[in-house]
């Protein structure tokens, strides 16, 4: 297995970052809680999106792979349909350009896979959206065509390499990646790891099931080219309740987005993080968890969950790190009265 490090891991406690190959030129050390200035992601001329950038929490690392960022065609109040107009308007001096666009008032995203090496072993938390993929009412991510797994190269990960693939839970946009083309069969991409899934969503999922899911429609197809084959070449371990990968990393389960939603706990050293998977969108959320998107399961539940999570990372000064965030990816808050203030950015780059 190679396990090899292509960055220097640096301390989340100095909130610092390497690009690898690109030099220092725009690295952000202690950044300061609001981003402002010009986009990382103009000065990349990609997006960003071929950076690679590794951050140290305890004994583990953490790198940052993505695979897309930019507007995802809805409005503020299309994603986020209970956010008032106005809370955008006084935010934008800080959600623009990375999170929103107020001229066009089109919300930006990301997709981005996070690569752990913790205890000798690669993980991979969550697969993107993949390439070559019939997605006909999620046209954002039907048949893309990345460089992804060249992106993964960059951070010294072959797909043989990969002994872990943690899907938090089966979106489109979680778990395309699980797979690839093989003439005209869809096959593991990473064909040693083991595929974790919990369980209840799983079920949720599987068409021969009895529930009809509020979200089938954009995730059709999935099951078949994404789940199915990877289950299939029994790859995958279906978990209950919790799961615990080693002495650093504890899967738990996390529902409301969806049934079998679930968050992956970090604690290595005095170093705490929480990968929180769909909890949240943007990062208005940190400090406004009242605010559901459009693509909850069970809306209460998911305020429940969001705002659960939200007290352990600051309880805990755990670095909060979602899986569609542009901008620096992650963030640690600290409790404000009801709520939760953003204390500061990771010291990922830009994109």
């Amino acid at each position: 297995m190679n396990s090899v490090d292509p960055s220097p891991a640096l301390s989340r406690r100095g909130f610092a970052a390497v690009a690898a190959g690109l030099g220092a030129a725009g690295l952000l050390g202690g950044v300061a809680a609001r981003p402002a200035g010009a986009s990382a992601a103009a000065l990349a001329g990609d997006g960003g999106r071929t950076r690679v950038e590794t951050i140290r929490l305890g004994k583990v690392t953490v790198t940052r792979v993505v695979e897309f960022s930019g507007p995802v065609g809805l409005t503020s109040r299309q994603f986020f349909p209970g956010s008032p107009a106005e809370l955008w308007e006084e935010n934008k001096d800080w959600l623009s350009p990375d999170f929103w666009k107020p001229g066009t008032d089109m919300v930006h995203s990301a997709l981005q896979t996070w690569v752990l090496r913790s205890e000798g072993r690669t993980i991979l938390i969550d697969t993107g959206a993949g390439n070559g993929k019939f997605r006909p009412y999620a046209k954002q991510w039907q048949y893309m065509d990345t460089d992804f797994l060249r992106r993964l190269s960059r951070a010294g990960v072959r797909p043989q390499d990969v002994d872990v693939v943690v899907n938090t839970h089966l979106h489109n946009d979680h778990v395309g990646w699980n797979t690839r083309r093989e003439g005209r069969d869809w096959v593991p991409t990473f064909p040693r790891a083991t595929y974790l899934i919990p369980k209840v969503e799983f079920d949720f999922w599987n068409p021969a099931g009895p529930v009809r899911p509020k979200y089938w429609q954009g995730n059709q197809n999935v099951w078949e080219d994404s789940v199915l084959p990877v289950h299939e070449a029994g790859q995958v371990t279906l978990w209950e309740d919790a799961y615990t990968l080693d002495s650093s990393l504890t899967l738990h389960l996390a529902a409301g987005h969806t049934p079998g939603s679930s968050v992956l706990r970090l604690k290595s050293g005095g170093d705490r993080a929480v990968f929180i998977g769909d909890l949240l969108h943007t990062p208005l959320q940190l400090e406004h968890p009242e605010f559901n998107s459009c693509f909850e399961e069970d809306e209460k539940q998911a305020l429940a969950t969001r705002r659960r999570e939200l007290e352990w990372a600051a309880d805990h000064k755990a670095l909060i790190l979602p899986a569609h965030l542009p901008g620096h990816g992650a963030a640690e808050v600290v409790r404000d009265g009801g709520t939760f203030t953003i204390k500061k950015w990771a010291g990922f780059s830009r994109v």
